[in-house]
């Protein structure tokens, strides 16, 4: 079974009257136009929406195959437990042996035990004598130390002079003096030991050691320069 599409073709008066309308439009459309410039219409802005039909046609785009992940391997079965072994049964106990009651045996003879050696005392031992010891040296002798001396006959030392001032002043006191004797006994140093307490009467003493002579001091026999102490003493006479 068919259908037929095809369209019969207008009419000429219907073109016609198209046509005619078309040109009736556009030649009102100008006397409109020329009537709104001579009234003033166009000076306001006109807005003309013409409506655009809008066709949208959805497109459905094709969704990605979403390849489903494998599913998860089953656990495996956990693994049966073994029975536990049973216990084996304990053995019996041994049954006891016979026991043979051994018969006592003779007691033994004990031997008298030998007697100990006494070992015999070493001898004594004697140690020799020690040597008596060396006496010791004798210490040498000292040597003998004479010292200087001033008092001899034939030196002839005169006695210090008493100085007059002195006497008038009523001083008086005992000097001691220290001299130096070299080997020929002659004194190179004298100076005041312990002073009188007065100056007057030390210098006379002084003095006068210094021109004296001395017999040299020795030490072994042989002459030797050493100090010597001398006592010069002033004392006022007031009997006479």
């Amino acid at each position: 079974m068919s259908f037929d599409t095809t369209v019969p073709a207008p009419a000429p008066s219907r073109r016609l009257n198209r046509r005619l309308a078309v040109v009736g439009s556009v030649v009102g459309f100008h006397v409109l136009a020329v009537w709104a410039l001579q009234s003033g219409l166009l000076r306001r802005a006109v807005e003309l929406v013409i409506p655009v039909e809008v066709m949208a046609e959805l497109i459905e785009l094709p969704q990605p195959q979403v390849t489903p992940e494998p599913p998860a391997p089953a656990p495996a079965p956990p693994a049966p437990r073994p029975p536990p072994p049973k216990p084996r049964p304990a053995p019996p106990p041994p049954r006891p042996l016979p026991v043979a009651t051994p018969s006592p045996a003779p007691a033994p003879i004990q031997a008298a035990p030998p007697e100990p050696v006494v070992p015999a005392p070493p001898a004594p031992v004697v140690a020799a004598p020690a040597p008596a010891p060396a006496p010791p040296a004798p210490p040498a002798p000292a040597p003998v130390v004479i010292p200087p001396s001033s008092d001899a006959d034939y030196l002839s030392n005169p006695k210090p002079a008493y100085p007059s001032l002195s006497k008038r002043m009523g001083e008086q006191g005992r000097v001691l003096v220290r001299a130096f004797v070299d080997t020929k006994g002659m004194p190179s140093r004298v100076e005041v030991a312990r002073s009188s307490g007065f100056e007057r009467l030390d210098k006379t003493a002084v003095d006068t050691v210094l021109r004296w002579r001395f017999v040299p001091g020795k030490r072994g026999g042989e002459p030797v320069a050493m100090w010597v102490e001398v006592p010069i003493v002033f004392e006022l006479n007031f009997s006479n």
